[in-house]
């Protein structure tokens, strides 16, 4: 693999509020394909469905991009704009990341698996309400840290 790879079984991949071409999750989804590529991937998971937030929105098909993760993020981002079959304006890029930032389980399912990560990693604290708090927490609880 190249020095873009990250040993996810050492640290955890970006957190979903990193962005890159405005995008949110689209870094963290990046990182955790090419640990996957390299062998590295631990317990996450290429394409999971927090991926798939990000490859319906733009329209990119996952094995696709696989195939372009030896490049820089920048590069796979320009590969992005000219292959993404859903063409994105930089508001509604903008608008969706903050959705995606909000985003909290709408269902009944999704509040069980959410509470069942929050007690299980910081059951005492109360700033956790969306599913990109869970995951930050989730993976600094992963790696030693107390959430």
């Amino acid at each position: 693999m190249s020095l873009h790879t990250t040993d996810l079984t050492k640290f955890p991949p970006r957190s979903p509020r990193v962005r890159l071409g405005g995008y949110a999750i689209l870094p963290r989804c990046l990182d955790k394909g090419r640990a996957e590529l390299a062998g590295k991937n631990g317990e996450y998971h290429y394409a999971c469905p927090l991926d798939q937030q990000f490859l319906e929105f733009a329209g990119i098909d996952p094995e696709a991009l696989k195939k372009e993760l030896i490049k820089s993020d920048t590069e796979v981002l320009e590969w992005i704009a000219k292959h993404a079959k859903h063409k994105r304006t930089a508001p509604e890029i903008a608008s969706w990341t903050q959705w995606q930032e909000n985003r909290a389980p709408n269902n009944p399912d999704g509040r069980e698996y959410f509470n069942g990560i929050h007690k299980a990693i910081a059951p005492t604290r109360t700033d956790i309400s969306t599913w990109f708090d869970v995951l930050d927490a989730d993976d600094f609880a992963s790696y030693g840290g107390k959430a």
